[in-house]
């Protein structure tokens, strides 16, 4: 079969034109090269998904913004909120993006699309006017109808708040709250559940989660600084970006973590049959 390829970036944290992030970040230079990144890859991806904080404040302004960032960009790109995120104000600056829920049919934004072979569901884990995030009995009623539905799929579920613990103190006090365990054992029911993506924590990160792996996808800016220390105080760092490749074989997901930017090579390993010595 045709391998099918899922880019998922993350957290851009888009701010108007000439704005800085946290007032020292032009972000959108970073989104820009993490783009011609995805368009330099080998294999052409069957499509994006972006896991949330699109923007920094939820305006119109930046989304605009962000929608000419990804103009270039030829296959599907999926849309998800994040705590930075604005639902209604994301939805209302992408209409033509049809497969987001309409503002006056749903609260919630999560859809289910197909991604060659594999079924992509989305969970929106946004608490309006907080950092941290929750699964409610509804979004979790609706995420085991599509897990039903999608029996004998191969199935990504993607997320902002990752279900786990980080050990990052200050970001797990703005975590997932409430809901984790529940959809740990909603995932553990669904074998064919291949991997649970999350953004948030701007780190790569993997964790065994409900008899699947979950995994946090590295921003295309700036990194939270990696201090594994009680009481570490709040702060970010410009670590190498990154981005996630889920690639579908047929028989199982392999996931590669893909460096943001242009880097030497490649270069041969071997000439005229030989190892270059």
């Amino acid at each position: 079969m045709t391998p099918t390829f899922l880019v998922q970036l993350t957290d851009p944290h888009i701010r108007e034109p000439g704005r800085l992030a946290y007032g020292r970040i032009d972000t959108a230079p970073y989104l820009r090269r993490a783009v011609a990144s995805v368009l330099r890859l080998r294999q052409r991806p069957d499509a994006v998904v972006i896991t949330g904080d699109l923007s920094d404040f939820g305006r119109a302004a930046e989304y605009a913004h962000l929608a000419e960032l990804l103009a270039p960009l030829p296959m599907p790109v999926y849309l998800m909120p994040g705590n930075h995120d604005d639902r209604d104000e994301m939805r209302r600056s992408f209409p033509s993006h049809a497969y987001l829920p309409p503002v006056d049919e749903s609260i919630f934004v999560q859809y289910s699309v197909k991604v060659g072979a594999i079924r992509l569901l989305t969970l929106d884990t946004v608490v309006p006017g907080h950092s941290h995030g929750t699964l409610c009995a509804e979004r979790l009623a609706w995420l085991e109808r599509q897990l039903e539905a999608a029996r004998g799929e191969p199935v990504v579920i993607a997320m902002h708040h990752p279900p786990f613990r980080t050990l990052i103190g200050h970001m797990d006090a703005i975590g997932l709250q409430a809901g984790g365990p529940e959809l740990e054992a909603l995932v553990a029911r669904h074998p064919n559940v291949e991997r649970v993506v999350c953004g948030h924590i701007h780190r790569a990160i993997d964790v065994r989660f409900g008899g699947t792996i979950a995994s946090v996808s590295p921003a295309p800016g700036h990194q939270v600084a990696l201090d594994l220390q009680p009481g570490a105080p709040s702060a970010w760092m410009l670590d190498p970006p990154g981005f996630r490749v889920h690639a579908w074989d047929g028989e199982r997901l392999v996931t590669h973590l893909a460096a943001s930017g242009e880097y030497e090579g490649p270069y041969p390993f071997h000439e005229n049959g030989a190892l270059i010595d």
